[in-house]
């Protein structure tokens, strides 16, 4: 049985996060880490995701990328900051 592409996308965007939680996990304990990237992400304003991105984001609604994004750093104790100081739109795009 052959896998759809969706299917293996979805894998590939598993395995990405599990390696990145790996790698995450082994850095030493300081007070801040930064983590940054380019994660396709749109991070939307969603109230469950508030704790974590603020009410500045530039989308509605989070794309799949974007609710993998959050929940990573939900379960990191980190925060969103792109999302959480008020800008103009203009200027909230990547």
């Amino acid at each position: 049985m052959k896998c759809s592409v969706v299917e293996a996308h979805d894998e590939s965007k598993d395995s990405f996060y599990e390696e990145l939680e790996q790698v995450f996990d082994h850095f030493p304990k300081y007070h801040m880490k930064m983590l940054l990237g380019d994660f396709n992400a749109k991070v939307g304003k969603e109230n469950i995701f508030k704790a974590t991105i603020g009410q500045e984001s530039l989308h509605q609604d989070s794309n799949d990328n974007g609710v993998r994004l959050v929940n990573f750093a939900t379960s990191k104790n980190l925060v969103v900051k792109s999302t959480m100081f008020p800008h103009r739109n203009v200027h909230k795009y990547t």
